[in-house]
């Protein structure tokens, strides 16, 4: 069995993460502004309890064994139809019932000094879910600069094919977890398409230009300024296909709190990133009491395209035992 969950301080002196071994989930990210003032950036809870009891609409954590929404939670593979467990209308969303989210973590390594990190490592038995196979995954999140927080994912299938695809399912606040909604943060998103979906929020498989829709980020505008012409918001997938590279990275996306304070750059390896504007927070109290409501913050959660496992044309989710699933974030954050 696994430890009793914790919450580890990572620190380089300007930036603050707490972590926790469960779900290996970002709890708290202290991150100063241009005058030096600290604002907590992450939406969350103060104690675990809240995360253990289900309280949590993802807040912070790794989702997996797959991220996103799967048609009818049903694929096959090789032959054999698997049936994972329903939890989103029809669908089965982010692993399942107990997904990678609601697991204890597994501290491998520990480390201070000039990039401080840490790795988290999770065993996803054969049949886990509805899933096939055993499934070692890592996590690990370092400070590798003064204004950087990266994250490192990776997952081996031991014996059998699997699809995996991992997300990191942090909402973002730049001005403040308590600040309220993000309506006004400026957002810039390196896609120049979406893959649009269904009634039931399942891509119909088809990849369409952003152009002239109210889904256009390809420059920098107010999240606010058109979501009213999405019902219910944004919760959609974008495909990474223009940003600039570096480090063998692609720039996914541009995040700027209302006063120009604080900017978040994101760079990705993966091939989408889910754009969602926390359209079902409802009244939840978080930390030091805040309560977050509709909007209150926003995910880029860097990701294989949803439903990938039954879209042929979509890239492939499957990896083949043996073979290693990666998948980096980079989280620049300046003032």
């Amino acid at each position: 069995m696994a430890a009793e969950p914790k919450i580890v301080e990572l620190s380089n002196g300007r930036i603050t993460a707490k972590i926790a071994s469960w779900g290996a989930t970002i709890t708290s990210l202290l991150v100063p502004d241009a005058h030096g003032n600290f604002a907590d950036v992450v939406l969350g809870f103060d104690t675990l309890e809240p995360y253990m009891n289900g309280m949590s609409p993802y807040f912070g954590c790794i989702v997996g064994r797959v991220a996103n929404r799967i048609k009818n939670g049903k694929f096959m593979l090789n032959g054999v139809e698997y049936s994972l467990p329903i939890n989103n209308g029809p669908n089965s969303l982010h692993g399942g019932l107990k997904g990678f989210d609601k697991v204890v973590w597994d501290i491998v390594e520990h480390k201070d000094g000039e990039c401080p990190s840490i790795t988290f490592q999770y065993l996803s038995k054969d049949g886990e879910e509805g899933y096939p196979g055993d499934v070692t995954v890592r996590a690990t999140y370092s400070l590798p600069e003064a204004n950087t927080l990266r994250l490192d994912m990776e997952a081996i299938p031991n014996n059998k094919a699997t699809p995996i695809s991992l997300a990191q399912h942090t909402y973002w606040n730049l001005a403040g977890h308590d600040s309220g909604d993000i309506l006004n943060h400026s957002i810039q998103i390196w896609g120049k398409h979406i893959t649009p979906v269904d009634e039931n929020t399942i891509p119909t498989g088809e990849i369409i230009p952003v152009k002239d829709t109210p889904f256009d980020f390809t420059t920098e505008h107010k999240i606010g300024e058109r979501i009213k012409e999405v019902p219910g918001g944004y919760d959609h997938n974008y495909v990474l296909d223009c940003g600039d590279e570096k480090n063998g990275l692609k720039h996914a996306a541009k995040l700027r709190d209302p006063s120009g304070s604080r900017t978040l750059d994101l760079w990705t390896d993966a091939p989408g990133m889910q754009f969602y504007t926390a359209n079902y927070v409802n009244g939840i109290t978080g930390k030091g009491g805040a309560v977050y409501d509709k909007h209150a913050g926003v995910c880029l959660e860097t990701q294989g395209f949803p439903n990938a496992i039954n879209q042929p044309n979509f890239p492939s989710v499957v990896v083949q035992p043996g073979e290693k699933y990666k998948h980096t974030m980079v989280f620049e954050l300046s003032s």
